[in-house]
Order: C-alpha cells, then structure tokens, then sequence
C-alpha cells in the first residue's frame, strides 16, 4: 500500500492548513470567551472560503464542490479539526451530502444555492425520545387526503439540532408509515425554516464546543407541499445512514487534527520545561506518556485513512467507518487528558487551547453515534457471517 500523498493531496492540506492558521485561529479566543460567532465573521469566512476554494468541499463537481475522495476528504477535514469547531463548521461549510439524493427541482432550489454559500441547512432527527434508536421517532408526517396533488402535515418535535437559528431550511427525518412487520417507517423532509408553524426555540448550554449553537424545533402542524419528500417515502433511515457514515468520518478526521495540536504542544512543553535540573521529556512519567499519545494517534489516523479508501475503492462497510470514529473520538479524549497533565495546571488555564480541546473532546463519543453503537456495529458486523 503507498502511503504517500499525491501533489495535489499535499497542495490541500498545505492550503487549508494556512487558511485555518490564517484566518480560524485568531478568532478562538474571542469564541472560547463570548460563547457566540458573530454574524458578520461567519460572513468573513465564508467570502474567503468561498475565494480559495475550500468552502463544499464535501460535494461532487458537477454541482460545483471540490469533487474531493475520501481519503482527500480526510485530510482536508483533519487540518479544518486544528481550530475551533465553531469557526470551521460555521466558515467552512461542507453541506450534507444526503442532498444529493433530490430531485433536479431540489437540487436547484437547496443544494446549488447550498454549493453556492448562499443557503444553509440543518439536519433534524434527534428527539427527546429519540436519539440512537431512531425507530423511536414520534415526528409524523401525514400525507394529506388529496394524495399526490396534496402535501404533507408535519408534527412534533426535535431537539440538539445543530445551527438550526442561522439554517434556511432543514432536513427533516419524520414518521411516515408501518413496514409489514409492523415496524415505523420514516421520510425525509426539505422544510424552509420560515414555513408557518414551525418554531426554532434556543437549545441547551453545553461543555462542548463554544460558539456551536443547539436549537428545538417545534412543528406545529406545518404544511409541506407533496415535493418536499427527499427521496422515497419509507426509506429516510437509508438516506439518513448514508449521511452518517460520511459524518461519522468527519467526526474521527477533526479528532485527529485536534490530537495532532494537543500533541505538538506537549511535545514542546516536555522538551522545555526543566524540573529538577532536566527538561521533564526525560523522565519517563512524561516521556512514556508522550509515546502513548503518538502511538494512539497514528493507530486512529490510519484507520481513518483506511476507512476512506475503502470508501474511494467501494468496499466500505458500515464497520470500517464505526472502527475509525470510535478509535479516533476515544483516543482524542485520551490524549487531550494526558496533555494536560503533562502541561500541568497551565494545561488547564485558558491561555492554552488544551483545556478547550479537552472539552471538545468529550461530546465526539455521543454525537453522530454514541461509542456504544459503534461497538455494536462492529460486533454485529462480526457476528452476522456467522449466524450469531
């Protein structure tokens, strides 16, 4: 296998990794210490995004994103992970691939303008109720008597729905129907955020991820005309397990930049700081430390690096992603602890960004599926050959 990167690989990573020097890391601390993106720096990074190409660099070419392969992708996603998460999913917007799957008149009206910058969205299948096992969705949409020269009634209520206040419509996953096991099926849904009847309420306050706003959206028998139906009705947890397997990619490829940060700075420190008449990289308390972290974080890149080649290749299963996102979101976790303890109190004062990182660190075992799906996804994917 030839691990070495193509010019144009390291032509992306060099460019990205100046953008968010550039134009992401000046801007955390005043994130870490309002709580909020201002408006009018989102607009900033996105008009520079949008110059240097960075900006849907998810999508495909043929609707005017980068047309990147997911090992590209990976990469890409890695350099974007070294700064708040904030600044680079607000700035740097990658819309969700499940837009892909829309019609001709969809893709005009979402997601050229998406490619664009000139639209957002927001993805809604978390409910109170309803967040690993997604059958547990009470959402509904009710198509209306009028069939297909009718639409849709859509009520219920979704919550940590990421960015929904600055979003111009959202991706709905509602209830639609019963399989013939009697099982609920679900649909997915565009629905313009201005649509009557539907509420955005502000979301909960959270350790993680200042600036990265939750929202509640409440949907109070809100009309939809029959064309809002993405895809088939019945298959939203097909399109919705397309969409996250890419995101579950992402998740692990910003964990390992963060990693990377948290690392640099220790390894720094260690070579540095003197006590008792050394520099404290050469004690082993901190050197076997070190070693640690750096072993963990190239197990977690090359099995993300192997999960997005197996995408490009087309062999890809849902396990191979499940294997990437839980190693590398646990092994964020680890090395963000261990660089504090290495840096000591400093690692926990805010003049540092590790105490942020390690922060962060905690909700990328929750989100886009919990450790233990994850885990359970592999299990099953082992299990399953063999009749068990």
């Amino acid at each position: 296998m030839d691990f070495a990167l193509t010019d144009e690989q390291r032509s992306i990573v060099e460019v990205t990794r100046s953008f968010v020097e550039r134009e992401l890391l000046p801007h955390e601390e005043e994130v870490e210490r309002t709580g909020t993106v201002r408006r009018e720096l989102i607009a900033q990074i996105r008009a520079k995004a949008l110059a240097t190409g960075l900006y849907a660099a998810n999508m495909p070419e043929e609707v005017g994103g980068a047309g990147l392969d997911a090992v590209t992708l990976v990469l890409f996603e890695k350099e974007l992970g070294r700064a708040s998460y904030a600044l680079h999913y607000t700035g740097v917007v990658r819309p969700s691939n499940i837009l892909l799957a829309g019609t001709p008149a969809q893709r005009e009206r979402y997601l050229l303008p998406c490619v664009r910058g000139e639209r957002t969205d927001c993805l809604a299948m978390t409910e109170p109720g309803a967040g690993s096992d997604m059958r547990a969705i009470l959402t509904r949409a009710v198509r209306d008597s009028a069939g297909d020269a009718g639409g849709w009634t859509i009520r219920g209520t979704k919550h940590f729905i990421s960015h929904a206040d600055e979003a111009d419509f959202v991706i709905l996953l509602a209830r639609t129907g019963e399989d013939d096991a009697g099982r609920p099926t679900m649909s997915t849904f565009l629905v313009d955020l201005d649509t009557p009847g539907l509420h955005v309420h502000e979301g909960y306050r959270n350790v993680s991820h200042r600036g990265y706003t939750n929202s509640i959206l409440e949907f109070d028998d809100v009309r939809v005309p029959v064309d809002a139906l993405l895809g088939e009705e019945g298959m939203g947890l097909e399109l919705a397990g397309e969409w996250l397997g890419s995101t579950r990619l992402s998740v692990a490829a910003t964990c390992l930049g963060r990693a990377e940060r948290a690392l640099t700075l220790s390894t720094a420190h260690a070579a540095t700081r003197e006590q008792f008449g050394q520099t404290i990289g050469r004690f082993q308390g901190v050197g076997f430390k070190l070693a640690d972290m750096a072993t963990e974080l190239r197990a977690a890149e090359l099995l993300t690096l192997y999960a997005a080649w197996k995408l490009d290749q087309g062999t890809a299963g849902d396990s191979d992603i499940a294997m990437a996102k839980l190693k590398a979101t646990e092994m964020l976790a680890m090395v963000s602890d261990e660089a504090i303890q290495i840096h000591g109190g400093m690692g926990l004062m805010d003049e540092l960004p590790l105490e942020r990182i390690w922060r962060d660190a905690r909700i990328e075992r929750i989100w886009d599926g919990t450790s233990e799906i994850q885990r359970h996804i592999i299990a099953r994917s082992m299990l399953r050959p063999l009749g068990g």
